[in-house]
């Protein structure tokens, strides 16, 4: 069976990313929306991370078997560490989730209107209460995981065909306790595509929060990466490595 080519990979994660963008960071405003001046709670918070897990299941099965369905820069910069797809293809994954994730919160805007930027467009932000340490701390533990989850779930050993399941869930159930701290993007993409275009709309953006975002981020994929090499590499693996073929990847 012929490969997709390498532009079509690229579009599929500008697609990916775009579409997670939209559900995921658009049920934000959508909720503050409707919810006018009532107190936000966890029910709305569960449907929020609901509305991302399903973007997420619905990608990987979507666009999984034409790019890995990556969609966040995390994922591929831990995948390309690890030795699970070449370097030369890590600048054009992250050029297109970066594109795709901007262009998704663009759509959130246009769906939803300038509302949606008064109300904070899902921008990922931490308050003073928090600071930057504790931020770091919240991201870099919930890419973690969520790396962790894609790694176990793309292991040619794992059951099949449940890959979009598992991360999605892990999705849903990270951004539960990360989210009261950070907004939970665990995603540099999802953090910048925001960020820049609730800037252009003239929404309050918080730009020295995003190197800490970006280093908790990244370091926490790096970690996970890490972390299943060190618990899930059998002997012979390691006597003669050979690299996981994605079937689906994430988030």
């Amino acid at each position: 069976m012929a490969d997709n080519s390498f532009p079509q990979a690229l579009i599929a994660e500008v697609l990916g990313t775009a579409t997670l963008v939209f559900i995921g960071v658009g049920s934000v405003p959508a909720t503050l929306i409707v919810g006018g001046d009532a107190p936000f709670t966890m029910a709305q918070l569960g449907m929020i991370s609901l509305a991302f897990a399903t973007a997420v299941i619905a990608m990987v099965h979507t666009i999984g078997h034409v790019s890995g369905c990556q969609i966040n820069p995390a994922v591929t910069l831990a995948l390309a560490a690890s030795g699970r797809m070449p370097w030369r293809q890590v600048p054009g994954y992250l050029a297109a989730q970066l594109v795709g994730a901007t262009l998704g919160a663009f759509a959130i805007v246009g769906v939803l209107g300038h509302k949606a930027v008064d109300v904070g467009l899902g921008i990922a932000s931490y308050s003073a209460d928090v600071g930057a340490g504790q931020a770091f701390t919240a991201e870099a533990i919930g890419t973690f995981l969520l790396v962790l989850v894609v790694f176990g779930a793309i292991d040619q050993r794992a059951p099949q065909g449940f890959a979009g399941v598992a991360i999605g869930l892990a999705v849903f159930a990270i951004i539960i306790p990360i989210a009261p701290a950070t907004g939970a993007s665990i995603n540099p993409a999802r953090t910048f595509g925001p960020m820049l275009t609730g800037g252009l709309f003239g929404g309050t953006v918080h730009w020295e929060q995003l190197p800490v975002y970006l280093a908790a981020e990244i370091a926490g994929g790096l970690a996970a990466a890490a972390v299943y090499h060190l618990i899930a590499t059998t002997r012979r693996a390691a006597d003669q490595p050979a690299p996981i073929q994605a079937e689906g990847v994430l988030s």
